[in-house]
This record gives C-alpha cells, structure tokens and sequence, in this order.
C-alpha cells in the first residue's frame, strides 16, 4: 500500500515538473479572427499628442516574459509613462520609476529584486522642461503594482482607477504595498458605462471624442485595464499594460509560461481571452504593452525644442532686467 502512495506521489511530481518544463517551450495560442470592422469613429482635437517618459529598465529572462523565450537571453523590461496632451486636460497613462525607487524595490519578496537601471523620473522630466503641471487632469495607471505606479507621490494630480482595480489595491500583495504606502493620494474614480469597444464588453470615452477610450481588461489583476489612443494624424495606440510583457505576446501569440501565470496573474484564463482580443487588432494600430521597449520606439520623447529652449531663455533672463512696477523708467 506504502509503495502505491509513494508510487502516486512520483507520478503527480513527474507530471507537475513535465509541465512546468513543457510550459516553457513554443505553444501559440489559436489565432483569433483578425478585426476587419471599421475603427471606432474618434474627432481627435488636432492639438493633441502623445509622448514617452522613460523611466528606466529592469532585467528578466526572456524565458520568464513568454513561451518560448530563452533562459539566456535577458530583456530590459522597460518602466515608462506615456503622456497624452489634450486641450480639455492632459493625462499621464502610468507613473514609472519614482525618485525613492531603491525603497520601493526592497518592499518586494527577495526573488523578485532584479538588477535595475535608474532614468529620471516622471516628475523631474516634466519639470525640466518648464510643464505646466495644473494642465495634468490626472494619472491613469493600467493596474496597481510596484512598478507602474513608483512615481505617483511625486506628482500633483489625482490617481484614475475603477472600483475593481482600488479594491484589489487594498489587499495585502507584495506587488500593491508601494501603492499602499502612499498616503494622501486622491483617487478619482470612474467606470465603464459606454458600449462595447473593439471587441471588448464595455468602455469608457475620457473626453467623448473617441480621442482616448478606456476599456476593462482584467486576468493580471481585476481591474487592469487597455487605453486606445486616437492621434489627429490617424494614428492609433493601445497601450496594454500587462496583458503581455513583451511584443512576442502579440506577434507570436505567445502567452506566459505557466510558473508565471500562476505568480503573476489573478485569472490567466482572462488574460488570454483579453490578450487574444489585442492580437486580432495587429496591424490596425501600434500595441504596446507597457515593459517592451521596442513597442515605444515610434513614440515621441518630451523635451523641447532648441527654439523653445531659447525662447525661454530669452523671456527668463528678460524679466530680470525689466523695472519693477512703480518704478522710473529709464
């Protein structure tokens, strides 16, 4: 009877370890029937633009970011905040790396404190070139971990979240505790009342001009969410968070291993549905999940231009040697 039981352990320890092994190795999801509809129609104001805020970058096996990636090939995973100005208010989709990063890594379990390289944050982007911060409407973070929300403390704008996504940030995760340990934050709540979008069940229109469309698309968390951005110029975005770490997510319908889903993911099953929806827009839009670098490459960097910078110049330096109110002319 002992070596039967012992015999049953072996077996289910066998196969528990095969598929972990097996997880790892190329399996494509079933391609999904590709989008053929015409895009929601969107009146993007022609002012509005889109920008990239890179943060910084932390290391993970390719083997770790989706099937079939090798265990000795490392990728970047990128920490960037997108920008997206707009004349009814701007909005910054993700936080990045904030300045107490180092604090904020140790607050993770040991295995998850990978080697990082520190860019300068969100904050210190924007202020070094003269932005205006009362034009920032809000921050709207794609789900609550660590490493999308670092740098909110720093920045004077309230936090955009669902009800599902402020309830999962409440609970005790290691990856939510960063946002826990931020008092004070104003969270603006806001729902998904308009119609399905793309495929997915339900939307949100920010300015009711189809220039920026919020739709829920939980499985990493409950209340992760796709942003679809709709420029003047007729390009259009969808940023992803983390319905795939890396671009293969999408262009090798390569879902993560099964170590991963089980760590990472609340419902790996919805993930893929909701990923599956993405990959059937390839080709009509730029995807970008939000720690691929290589998705931001067409985005715009914010910094001013060599007339702007001059042109502050000038206005900085002018107002100094200007008499002060009530005082003689020369």
């Amino acid at each position: 009877m002992r070596r039967k039981s012992l015999a049953a352990v072996i077996l289910a320890f066998t196969g528990l370890i095969g598929s972990m092994i097996w997880s790892f190795l190329p399996s494509p999801l079933p391609p999904p029937t590709p989008w053929s509809a015409a895009l929601p129609v969107a009146s993007p104001p022609p002012s509005m633009a889109i920008f990239q805020l890179p943060t910084g970058t932390y290391q993970t096996p390719a083997a770790l970011a989706f099937r079939g990636g090798s265990f000795f090939e490392t990728r970047d995973f990128a920490s960037t905040a997108v920008l997206v100005r707009h004349p009814k208010g701007d909005l910054l989709f993700d936080a990045g790396f904030g300045s107490a990063l180092d604090a904020h890594i140790a607050t993770l379990p040991r295995f998850q404190r990978t080697p990082h390289n520190r860019r300068e944050s969100v904050r210190a982007q924007l202020a070094a070139i003269g932005y205006d911060f009362r034009a920032l409407r809000g921050v709207v973070i794609t789900h609550s971990h660590w490493d999308h929300v670092s740098g909110l403390a720093e920045l004077p704008a309230p936090v955009w979240m669902n009800a599902a996504e402020q309830h999962d940030a409440s609970e005790d995760h290691a990856v939510t505790r960063v946002f826990r340990s931020f008092s004070g934050l104003n969270i603006r709540s806001y729902g998904f009342e308009g119609p399905a979008y793309l495929g997915f069940p339900s939307s949100y229109d920010v300015w009711g001009d189809g220039s920026i469309v919020l739709v829920p698309a939980p499985g990493h968390t409950p209340g992760s969410i796709v942003a679809f951005i709709a420029l003047p110029t007729g390009k259009r975005y969808a940023l992803i968070g983390d319905l795939t770490w890396q671009l293969e997510g999408v262009t090798a319908r390569a879902e993560r291993p099964l170590f991963m889903r089980v760590l990472a993911d609340v419902d790996a099953s919805e993930v893929r549905k909701n990923l599956l929806r993405i990959v059937a827009l390839a080709g009509r839009m730029e995807i970008i999940p939000a720690h691929d670098g290589r998705a931001y490459a067409d985005l715009p960097r914010l910094h001013q231009t060599r007339l702007e910078r001059v042109l502050r110049y000038i206005i900085r330096h002018a107002a100094g040697m200007l008499p002060s109110v009530g005082s003689p002319g020369r």
